[in-house]
């Protein structure tokens, strides 16, 4: 599953064998943009928090809680961190 609101560059869907893009749950551009300018990760992640309260948000979650109760999923990223990204809060929001 794809947690990146943005698709690889590069990468083919086709190609790329993904079975879910959950761009719904990715942090927003405007919040990405903030975080790669130097914003803080605490900051981040509260500001994350916010965005994942809203009404749409909160529905994408409830349904890929029922994904992730059918089996393993695998969140990919194209962070580098991504224990202290978006996707760590997301595996364990998840979880």
């Amino acid at each position: 599953m794809l947690v990146d609101r943005l698709w690889p560059r590069g990468l083919s869907k086709e190609a790329a064998g993904i079975d879910e893009w959950a761009k719904a749950v990715a942090p927003s551009t405007e919040l990405r943009k903030w975080f790669h300018g130097g914003g803080s990760v605490e900051e981040f992640r509260e500001r994350y928090a916010v965005e994942l309260g809203a009404e749409a948000a909160v529905a994408e979650l409830e349904r890929l809680r029922g994904v992730v109760s059918g089996g393993p999923v695998t969140l990919l990223t194209a962070v580098t961190d991504p224990g202290g990204s978006h996707a760590g809060v997301l595996a364990a929001l998840l979880a």
